[in-house]
């Protein structure tokens, strides 16, 4: 589509503050489509620590056949910056609404299909491959996601609460490894060992296609961001005038030129979040199953547990945000998950299940503090008519090198001599990367991001507090 296409233009005057009902309706469906979306690629997450192995790799020993899915699972993060750029750049041209619409259906084709790969015995070597661009797919789709959801309620919200209100689509990546997890979790209480890794698994990825339908129907009732809409009418009226001279620039190129110091800290804010959730909520699996023989449903429960309350404890981190900045919440995240990494592994070793809900539930905690306000933070970063391009880029690009490989990279580090020590290690690593992203930022809190939409900021620009 190129870049004169677009929907009418509104009034000049900016558009008043939407109705706490209509943005409340905005919230939700964000949440919702964000929620789905997370369901289907957090649930291949846990299929591939738990039986894909089995499934797809089945010539390997264990350990190495859990390395192999992940290493499919990590194929996925590999796509994800692509997903940002394409979607970023049409996002930024013709609006967030309609690539969610398209990253929605995109995720719930793939991964409805990955529920109907055969497995290795049926196909051959064409299952992992078949398992391989389904999970390529699902990156894409994420790619775009993410950017859409979390700009389509910051940009309906105002300054003063922005926090909070975009802290909700946030809470769609517990609440999708919830019902991903509570799923797994029902299937394998409901199936024997056998039936489940015969046919068991493929239920939960079928749902996704009912799920997909639901978070269509809510996603599309929702109107345009009217801070993109207001800046798209300037862009459309100033390009009318200087037409002649020059066409406008794309939104990757302007974010390379004029935010190349926000995409670096976006990058260096997602390594302890990114990492540290992946530990937390994918390895945990292979950990407790595979190294400590410990049941599924054990592991399977405390994830459970400790999803449901970060799902709570995401909108009160992203309010904290708001009243005392963004950079002391995500800064207070990264600090604790550093510290925590060397207690999380000791806990578990315990084999107690309690212990377990304990490692898990507290590293969800402090990660909450990072992700929480990661949404308002990331959207006060960059002007509209790049935001979408800049945050996703910042976002995606960063899960290339965190996300991507951190259970891969765990796993790898559990069958060398070092053990869960290295694994604390490599997430402390994570950790201290995070804090000087933070460090060499400055606070953003309380930006008007319709201020923004002329002239891009600088990185190390100073904000506006927001009023108390």
């Amino acid at each position: 589509m190129s870049s004169s296409e677009s929907p009418p233009a509104p009034p000049s005057a900016s558009a008043p503050p939407p109705t706490p009902a209509k943005l409340r309706r905005v919230v939700a469906a964000s949440l919702v489509g964000t929620t789905i979306e997370w369901y289907d690629y957090f649930l291949y997450g846990s299929a591939a620590a738990l039986v894909f192995g089995d499934v797809f790799f089945p010539e390997s020993d264990p350990l190495t056949g859990t390395l192999l899915s992940f290493l499919t699972y990590a194929v996925g993060f590999a796509a994800r910056p692509l997903g940002a750029l394409v979607f970023g750049h049409y996002g930024d041209r013709v609006g967030r609404k309609k690539l969610l619409v398209v990253s929605l259906l995109l995720m719930g084709c793939a991964t409805t299909l990955i529920g109907c790969v055969p497995g290795y015995s049926t196909i051959g070597v064409a299952a992992p491959l078949l398992l391989t661009a389904l999970r390529l797919l699902q990156g894409f789709a994420l790619g775009g996601e993410w950017g859409g959801a979390v700009l389509l309620v910051s940009e309906h919200g105002d300054a003063e609460r922005r926090g909070f209100w975009a802290s909700w689509p946030q809470g769609g990546a517990p609440a999708g490894n919830l019902i991903a997890v509570g799923v797994l979790s029902l299937t394998t209480t409901l199936l024997s060992d056998a039936a489940f890794e015969s046919w068991g698994w493929r239920i939960p990825f079928l749902l996704s296609a009912v799920l997909v339908l639901v978070g269509l129907w809510i996603r599309i009732s929702v109107d345009e961001s009217p801070v993109f809409q207001e800046a798209l009418a300037k862009a459309e009226a100033r390009k009318a005038e200087e037409r002649a001279a020059q066409e406008e620039q794309p939104p990757i190129l302007a974010v390379l030129r004029n935010h190349w110091r926000d995409v670096l800290v976006a990058m260096g804010a997602r390594m302890a979040e990114n990492i540290s959730y992946y530990v937390i909520t994918t390895f945990v699996l292979v950990y407790c199953v595979d190294h400590l023989d410990l049941a599924e449903q054990t592991a399977l429960n405390a994830v459970l547990i400790g999803s449901a309350v970060q799902f709570g404890l995401i909108p009160v981190f992203g309010a904290l945000s708001d009243r005392v900045g963004r950079k002391p919440v995500y800064l207070g995240g990264a600090v604790g998950t550093g510290v925590w990494a060397w207690a999380f592994f000791a806990l578990i070793d315990t084999e107690s299940f309690a212990a377990l809900v304990l490692a898990v539930t507290v590293g969800l905690v402090f990660h909450s503090a990072m992700y929480a306000p990661q949404a308002a933070f990331f959207s006060e970063l960059f002007a509209t008519r790049m935001r979408y391009s800049g945050a996703s880029i910042g976002a995606q690009f960063a899960s290339v090198a965190a996300g991507a490989p951190a259970p891969l990279i765990a796993t790898a580090l559990l069958q060398s001599s070092g053990g869960s020590s290295l694994i604390s290690l490599y997430v402390t690593a994570a950790a201290v990367l995070t804090v000087l992203a933070l460090l060499a930022a400055r606070e953003t809190r309380g930006r008007d991001l319709r201020e923004l939409n002329a002239e891009p900021t600088r990185a190390t620009s100073a904000a506006t507090p927001a009023p108390h």
